[in-house]
């Protein structure tokens, strides 16, 4: 897998023209859910509205509820009878969920083609545009069906940022969370600032947090090792989730932010992380982002989810811990009782 090619635009429209004007394309399509083709699309409107033929529109509805078959199955029933080729371009306009769903349906359809993704959350931007993993949910499970593809160029404008309300903003920052602590003490301590203002990101704190996950997959673009370094709190955040979305749903970083108190606890009993800077993680996560209510009469059903995680071998659930700040520790494992504790301690915390 070639590195991603990944534009921070100062002036959204003419990078993406110049993004679409280095890929030979017969057709255009669009992809949006219903809160992007409303507040997103019009600013690129003419630079697509520019292209002959004129470019498809396609819209699913929002919400990560909706990166399933039946919005899947749609995007490729429109690409069908919108006459898509293999030298077809699709843009992804919108979060995660578009970026992810409609990168599955240009890696699929006929085999492959083009696709450029305009991340429009801070959560998509720092994470789910980057590194070619696409797909949907299945199965009342995470990101169940997917396949590995690097968009032809991601471009990140940080003008989107001031689209969102604190809850998205919050969602993404536990992802740059994670990549603190999975690169350096100063990167991390900087994040878990009580200085910080999530409302004025500086370019050049996302700009870092896209360089390490960049470097990661750069190094090993299939998971079959330190890439599993990312999934330092999706384990139990991917459990936590798909626990959610069988009640009241969640967004993703919610669930990662509490994912990552479950697994710097295992870290601390494991692997041998700091307790001092385990509990300053976990302050700023319990102050910023709250609790999802669950009792210990649903341990077992965390556990049934965490059993069908992605990374396990076997009938181990599979985790990737610290040993300290940027000390990645893949492939580690835990007993049900070593889980379970933990997630007294997030409970209790």
């Amino acid at each position: 897998m070639e590195p991603q090619k990944i534009f921070f635009a100062e002036q959204l429209p003419q990078t993406l023209a110049e993004a679409m004007a280095a890929i030979s394309f017969d057709r255009l399509f669009v992809l949006c859910d219903e809160h992007t083709r409303q507040y997103c699309l019009p600013l690129v409107q003419e630079t697509l509205s520019s292209v002959s033929p004129a470019p498809t529109l396609i819209t699913i509805p929002a919400g990560d509820t909706h990166k399933d078959l039946e919005s899947i199955s749609h995007v490729w029933q429109q690409l069908q009878q919108g006459g898509a080729t293999r030298h077809s371009l699709l843009v992804n306009l919108g979060g995660g969920m578009v970026t992810d769903l409609g990168g599955f349906a240009a890696s699929t359809f006929k085999r492959g083609l083009h696709f450029i993704n305009i991340p429009t959350t801070l959560l998509a931007m720092v994470d789910a545009s980057v590194g070619g993993k696409t797909g949907i949910n299945f199965g009342g499970l995470k990101n169940e069906i997917g396949v590995f593809r690097n968009a032809d160029s991601v471009i990140l404008d940080t003008l989107f940022l001031k689209t969102l309300d604190t809850e998205n903003l919050l969602s993404g920052y536990a992802e740059m969370l994670k990549h603190g602590l999975i690169d350096c003490e100063e990167h991390w301590a900087e994040l878990v600032s009580e200085a910080h203002d999530l409302t004025i990101l500086q370019p050049g704190k996302l700009k870092r947090s896209v360089a390490v996950k960049q470097r990661i997959v750069l190094a090993d673009p299939t998971e079959r090792g330190i890439r599993k370094a990312l999934n330092l709190g999706h384990t139990a955040g991917h459990a936590f989730e798909s626990f959610a979305m069988r009640r009241q749903p969640v967004l993703h970083g919610y669930a990662v932010a509490w994912g990552l108190i479950v697994e710097l606890y295992l870290s601390v009993v494991k692997t041998g992380f700091p307790t001092h800077r385990m509990r300053q993680t976990v302050s700023f996560i319990n102050e910023h982002y709250g609790k999802l209510p669950f009792t210990c009469k649903d341990y077992a059903e965390l556990l049934e989810l965490m059993h069908h995680d992605k990374k396990n071998v076997g009938q181990d659930i599979n985790f990737t811990l610290l040993g300290d700040i940027g000390d990645i520790r893949i492939n580690q494992t835990a007993t049900e009782e070593a889980i379970k504790e933990a997630l007294d301690f997030y409970r209790e915390g």
